[in-house]
């Protein structure tokens, strides 16, 4: 939400917003969505997945590592490369019903 001046708080930073939030509704609507749920693309869900996956991975190479020889700079560099994959990662809903 953001706030402005005088009045009742916009909801919507922008009139695109908005409108794009509109689009989403209907489209959750012609889809029979439920309140609170949301439609997203198959890939950006697959994405992510594989980042959380690679970073599941990393914290376990880094438990092992640690308790093998406790080199923490290492392992520090390996789980923060996984984590950095996930910086940008965002799902960004083709349509949703508000809760």
């Amino acid at each position: 939400m953001v706030q402005g001046g005088l009045g009742r708080p916009r909801k919507y930073c922008r009139r695109s917003h908005r409108q794009r939030a509109y689009e989403a509704r209907l489209l959750a609507e012609r889809m029979g969505l439920g309140t609170g749920e949301a439609l997203v693309s198959h890939d950006a869900v697959r994405s992510l997945n594989d980042r959380l996956y690679a970073l599941e991975a990393a914290l376990l190479d880094v438990e092992r590592d640690l308790r093998v020889d406790g080199d923490h700079k290492a392992a520090f560099s390996h789980l923060y490369a996984a984590a950095a994959q996930l910086r940008d990662a965002s799902l960004e809903p083709s349509a949703v019903l508000d809760a």
